[in-house]
């Protein structure tokens, strides 16, 4: 499956209390359940205004296909093609160290 980054609009969903915040996920995990193993939801972050979600899919169809069906809008999906964090900086330092060391 392919990871993709969805970008939703959704006014003043940074204001929601908890309870709606758990209706919310409970309506996605239905929708989820209904189409299948060919997707999966994996974690959302939400701001003021907008709410992004990492998801894994087979494909963007799906992606498009939970948005209508659990009423969340995708107003932009991107799929995500490499990841980069703190220890990026010295991967290939680690790597070229390991293989520099001597064997035996």
């Amino acid at each position: 499956m392919k990871k993709y980054m969805i970008e939703r609009v959704i006014p003043k969903i940074g204001t929601l209390e908890q309870e709606q915040v758990r209706k919310a996920a409970a309506k996605s995990n239905q929708v989820l359940h209904q189409l299948g193993p060919d997707i999966q939801w994996l974690e959302s972050y939400i701001a003021e205004d907008k709410m992004f979600c990492v998801y894994l899919a087979k494909d963007v169809a799906l992606i498009h296909r939970h948005a209508e069906l659990s009423g969340f809008p995708a107003t932009k999906v991107t799929e995500i093609g490499r990841k980069i964090g703190p220890t990026t900086a010295t991967e290939q330092l680690t790597a070229v160290a390991e293989w520099l060391q001597p064997c035996g």
